[in-house]
């Protein structure tokens, strides 16, 4: 069964998308959301195989939103625009539907992922794209950042503070560290700390309850001890 997440700010298109994902018992509808936001903070905790995603929306559009994702599954844009259908496909969206959608249409788009889906179930490899790079929200914009310039992250209760190795002035975005650990690579970023996530290229020296990165020393919980040798597991001599 492949998971699907709806997001549109019109509760009728939300209405109209469930109703027509009636006829394809192959697709499980995992939630609806109006924003963006809500569509994150999902695909933070669920297993999502497909967006059937709007443009224009309020905050983040549908675009940003795609852009964003570390890890992104499948896309089928459903908007009432068809002057963004080249950006959409330069995403790499299975599909570009635009308003109204007949219910043919609709369920050959459906039909084209879920073919893709099982094409990559049975090689055992997930539909994902692994990027250089995020857009954190931050100062009411949406701010590109390359995960090679992170230095660190420390986590302050609702917002996040990263570390840039290559600027003085950090990035601040309305977030959890939890949410943006979930986007970054887990093979370069470690959580060190509760409130600090390391990027390893950038450890100097590592020593009871300190952690020294290219720029601060940062404190080293022993409850994150294991993470710590698995970090550094195959560079000890």
């Amino acid at each position: 069964m492949m998971r699907c997440l709806l997001i549109d700010d019109e509760p009728l298109a939300l209405d109209l998308i469930e109703d027509n994902l009636k006829q394809a018992n192959y697709i499980s509808i995992v939630g609806r959301c109006r924003t963006a936001s809500d569509a994150l903070a999902i695909l933070q905790t669920e297993q999502i195989d497909l967006l059937f995603c709007d443009i224009h929306m309020p905050g983040l559009n549908g675009l940003q939103l795609v852009k964003s994702l570390v890890t992104k599954p499948m896309v089928i844009f459903v908007t009432a625009y068809e002057k963004f259908a080249i950006d959409g496909f330069e995403l790499d969206v299975i599909d570009y539907l635009v308003k109204p959608v007949p219910l043919e249409r609709f369920l050959k788009a459906c039909q084209k992922a879920y073919k893709l889906f099982e094409l990559h179930k049975g090689l055992g490899e997930q539909v994902a794209v692994k990027k250089s790079h995020i857009f954190i929200h931050a100062d009411y914009n949406l701010v590109k950042v390359s995960f090679d310039d992170i230095e660190y992250v420390e986590g302050l209760k609702d917002y996040v503070k990263i570390i840039l190795a290559n600027q003085q002035r950090p990035v601040i975005s309305r977030t959890s560290i939890k949410a943006l650990e979930l986007q970054l690579p887990n093979d370069t970023f470690y959580r060190v700390h509760k409130s600090y996530l390391i990027n390893v290229d950038y450890v100097q020296q590592i020593r009871r309850g300190k952690i020294k990165t290219l720029n601060a020393e940062l404190p080293l919980s022993d409850s994150y001890r294991d993470v710590i040798n698995k970090m550094i597991g195959k560079e000890t001599v």
